[in-house]
Order: C-alpha cells, then structure tokens, then sequence
C-alpha cells in the first residue's frame, strides 16, 4: 500500500531564533516524503508537553540530538509499515510509547515532529492539500490574522510589559485584502513610531513587531497603531487585540502582578482591561490573567462580552479546557500543537472548544520555522483565526501559504466579522 510508512529519518535543524529544533521526514511505499519543522516557544506555560534537550555545552545546552534519536531508535521501528493515513492509531501508539503525562520521556518535540510528518506523507501520498486531509469535505474559512504590531514582555526588549499589541482586518473581503491592509497598517506605524519614539524603536521583535524602548503603557502602543488605522482610513476595517501573558508578570508570592512599575492585584488589573476595552475596539484578550486562576478569568469573561484567549490557561489540554467550560473561565483557545503534543490530540481540544461555543485561534510559537503546515491547520479546522507574528519569513510565509490556498480553493471565504464562530 503506497501510504504505508517505509521509513522515517530526524534531523537537528535551526529554529528563527537560531536555536536548535528538530525536523521529521516520514517516507511512504511509493518513496512520498512529508517533512515536518517543530516550532518552539519562548514564553511557555507551566502545563505544556516538554520538550527534550541535551543540556551540557553544545548550543548552551539547547541541542535536541537525545529528541532524534529518540525518533530514530524508538518511534521509527514501532512505526514502520503503519499506514499513514491512520493519524490516530499512530499518534496514541507514541503516547503509548512515551507513558508520561507530557510526553517528557521522549519528548514533545520528537513526538509531534513525527505526527505532523506523518499527516503531510498521508496528504502528499494521496494527492490532497494538508489542510483537505486533515479537514476532509469541512474547509470551507480563511483565517482572520491577528497581527502582533507591537511587542513587548518576554519577545522584545522593550518598556511593555504585555506581549502583543494586536491589529486584526475584520472588515476585509478577502484574505489577500487583509493582509495587504495589514501591512499598510504596518507601513504607517512604523513612519508614526519613528517620528515620535526615534529610529531605534523600530527594531523587531521575535514575531516582527516594532520594540519601542521608551515605551511602557499599553495605551501608548495601542494610540500609535490606531493612530496608523486613521491616518490609512481604515477605521472601519479593523479591531484591535492583546496577548497579555500575564504570568510572566505575576509574582507568586506576593501575588500580585508587576505592571508599569506597581504591583497590583487581580481586581485592580481587571479593571484596567475593562477600561481599555471601554477606550479602545479591543475585541480579543489572550492570557490576561496568570495560568491557575481559574476564578479570575470567570470574572473576566463575565465582566467582558469579548473573546477572552486561554494559552498558558489551557496549553490546548482538553482536560483544562473542560474545566474552563465548565467553570465559564475563558471563551475560547488558543491552538499549539506542540503544547499538547501531536496533530489529534489538538484537533480533539479545537473540536471541544467548537461544540461548546469557545473560539479557537491557531497560534504559532515565537520560535518558528519555513514549515507552512500551520496555514493549513487553520484552515482544515475553520478556526476564522491564525496568529502567526507580523513580518520575517518565518512568519510571512504562513501567510503566503494563505494567499495560495484562496487562489487555488474559490470554495474558502474570509471569516471577517465572524472570527469567533465562522462557522
């Protein structure tokens, strides 16, 4: 059978930040190649799959030679002549084989390399984009993309303590208009934050956003994106959004939270986003709150008919998810699929999220590679909203990999206005 797997090889590659990252090939019967590039993330949560590193000297410790061979000596003989399309079957046979929680004896990294790997050798053997095999007959939405104008926290060294300062084109009418509106967005920030904040502030950060150093509120940032807005005319078109990542600003012993210099509490930091979202068309916060506090985020999401993001909150874990729902703690996730560790484990939380009304937006992560499989991800699930940074190649070509989509697929329409439930 000619998507039976007949080999599959692992190899240390470089990530955008330079650090090292490993790559998958899974080889089907008739020699079809998929390849997989596993991101990696700087601001991680406490509740993610780990990865395995080598420690020692080598890359400061960051090599993942213990995560190929891992591949090679303990995945690769368990999967050879496993038919690829059988994506579950082979992912629950590594959950299997690694026997922790989250995924530590193998590593997530190995693991989701060779699930991402297998699903492309399936897709490539057959003839059908990623995003149709994954999605099967159910594509049918271009995302939205969330795109991260401004950075601060632990993705840039500037004065902001969130991390992303969001723009997203609604109002578009198609995915290459938003795009193509966003980067005029882009365009003009960068004129405005040269002229008021020097040319130094446009440096990039990890995702491609501006890092103005002199800047440390919030409202400075999202004055001088919607300032761009205007100016282009474009007041009608976009929203505006937040990854806070509030717990890399949370200290657990005092708890409080270190916000522009004070330490304030949780129903102080609520209210300041409450007047923010009064002040500006923030329709989207992402991680407003520090990881565990369940009983927090419920007073946000009540307090705020906006899209309230779990990342570090759910680490796109089902079982955290069914406690958010439960508790009415966030409203929707965000999709990453080496925080859970393989292709059908995520595609379980994004349909737990769907059927009970929750938004799923995929996310890369800020180490990111060329691979373009999380294009295709946003679209096989309709997720009507992909965040995936602002500008370098890492990150534009999931873009450019949007753009081909709508040319060749008529039948994708752009999710727009409807970001939040596309569907």
């Amino acid at each position: 059978m000619k998507t039976r797997i007949k080999d599959i090889k692992a190899r240390e590659i470089l990530d955008s930040r330079g650090e090292p990252t490993i790559e998958v090939d899974v080889i089907t019967e008739d020699g079809t190649l998929g390849r997989a590039d596993v991101p990696c993330g700087l601001s991680k949560g406490e509740h993610e799959a780990l990865e395995v590193r080598d420690g020692g000297s080598r890359y400061a410790g960051r090599g993942v030679r213990n995560a190929v061979y891992n591949v090679h000596e303990v995945i690769r003989p368990a999967l050879l002549g496993k038919n690829s399309v059988e994506q579950r079957e082979i992912d629950e046979l590594m959950i299997e084989l690694d026997g922790t929680p989250n995924k530590s004896k193998l590593g997530s990294n190995a693991i989701v390399g060779v699930s991402l790997a297998v699903a492309k050798a399936a897709a490539n053997a057959l003839g059908k984009p990623l995003y149709e095999h994954i999605g099967g007959a159910g594509p049918h939405i271009l995302p939205v993309p969330v795109l991260d104008m401004i950075e601060g926290g632990l993705l840039a060294a500037s004065g902001l303590d969130f991390q992303e300062h969001q723009v997203m084109p609604v109002g578009a009418e198609s995915f290459s208009e938003a795009i193509r509106m966003g980067m005029e967005v882009y365009y003009k920030l960068g004129e405005i934050i040269k002229k008021e904040w020097g040319r130094h502030s446009l440096n990039v950060g990890a995702e491609g956003g501006y890092t103005p150093q002199a800047m440390n509120d919030p409202r400075k940032a999202l004055d001088a994106e919607w300032k761009a807005i205007v100016e282009l005319g474009y007041q009608d078109k976009f929203v505006m959004s937040l990854d806070v990542a509030a717990s890399h600003f949370y200290d657990r012993q005092e708890e409080k939270y270190k916000f522009m210099g004070k330490k304030i509490t949780t129903d102080e930091l609520i209210e300041y986003y409450i007047e923010l979202v009064n002040d500006y068309p923030i329709v989207s916060i992402e991680d407003p709150l520090q990881e565990d506090d369940y009983e927090g985020y419920a007073k946000l999401t009540s307090a705020l008919d906006i899209q309230i993001i779990g990342d570090d909150f759910f680490a796109t874990n089902p079982e955290r998810i069914k406690r958010g729902i439960d508790e009415g703690a966030a409203n929707a996730v965000l999709l990453k699929v080496n925080q859970i560790g393989t292709l059908s484990e995520a595609l379980d939380a994004a349909q737990l999220a769907f059927r009970n009304n929750f938004g799923v937006q995929v996310s890369e992560r800020s180490g990111e590679t060329e691979d373009t499989w999380l294009a295709d991800l946003a679209v096989a699930i309709n997720s009507g909203q992909i965040k995936t940074g602002v500008t370098r190649s890492e990150r534009t070509c999931k873009y450019n990999r949007l753009l081909r989509i709508e040319e060749s697929d008529k039948s994708l329409k752009y999710a727009g206005r409807l970001f939040r439930h596309p569907c």
